[in-house]
């Protein structure tokens, strides 16, 4: 082995047992995944802005319908569907909490046609590795917060996602493996169904 060899034979050793780095995933890429998303089943790990964890199963059926189950002793809710968000509380007998749809950033990837391209609507856009990052607002109401939403490639995968709302508190919602394409009925993400079955 000569000289040169004997140096460069570790630098190659050092570059094989890299993991690749993963490359940048452009909008359109990830705009045409999030498109062909119609129905959603996965287990979720939430982490919540004051540092708590809750877990349980989310259910999405596009356009504009999911459904986040906490997993028990937790009885809470959270439905959208009919341009609403309500929000169960499992330890109250009260009316949930409603409020427009639109006016939360899980408004961007439930939307009937997403353009991640869309002028303004992309605010940050950046790979880590890892992971490509897309973080997106609505163009016409910033206001409302951000989501980011984090994917990995081979194949393209939301793996999560991370919402700020208007007073700039974080909520983390990490996926489970996903399933994909199943039969979902609506009678599962009717608000006034869950309202009369609460009773």
């Amino acid at each position: 082995m000569n000289r040169r060899t004997a140096i460069l034979a570790p630098l190659a050793l050092l570059a094989l047992g890299q993991p690749a780095l993963a490359e940048k995933l452009s909008l359109g890429t990830l705009s045409k995944y999030l498109n062909s998303l119609t129905t959603v089943e996965a287990d979720f790990t939430q982490v919540n802005s004051d540092g708590s964890v809750s877990t349980g199963r989310i259910l999405i059926k596009r356009p504009g319908r999911v459904r986040f189950e906490y997993a028990p002793p937790d009885k809470s809710l959270v439905l959208a569907s009919a341009g609403k968000v309500a929000i169960f509380d499992g330890k109250s007998n009260q009316p949930p909490e409603e409020y427009p749809l639109k006016r939360t950033p899980l408004n961007l990837i439930l939307a009937e046609n997403i353009d991640l391209s869309r002028a303004k609507m992309v605010v940050g856009h950046r790979a880590d590795g890892t992971s490509t990052r897309v973080k997106a607002q609505d163009p016409e109401n910033p206001q409302y917060g951000t989501i980011e939403l984090v994917f990995t490639a081979d194949p393209v995968e939301l793996r999560q996602w991370i919402i700020t709302d208007d007073l700039g508190q974080q909520t983390t919602v990490i996926l489970g493996e996903m399933k994909k394409g199943g039969a979902l009925g609506t009678a599962i993400f009717s608000i006034t169904q869950e309202i009369d079955k609460r009773g």
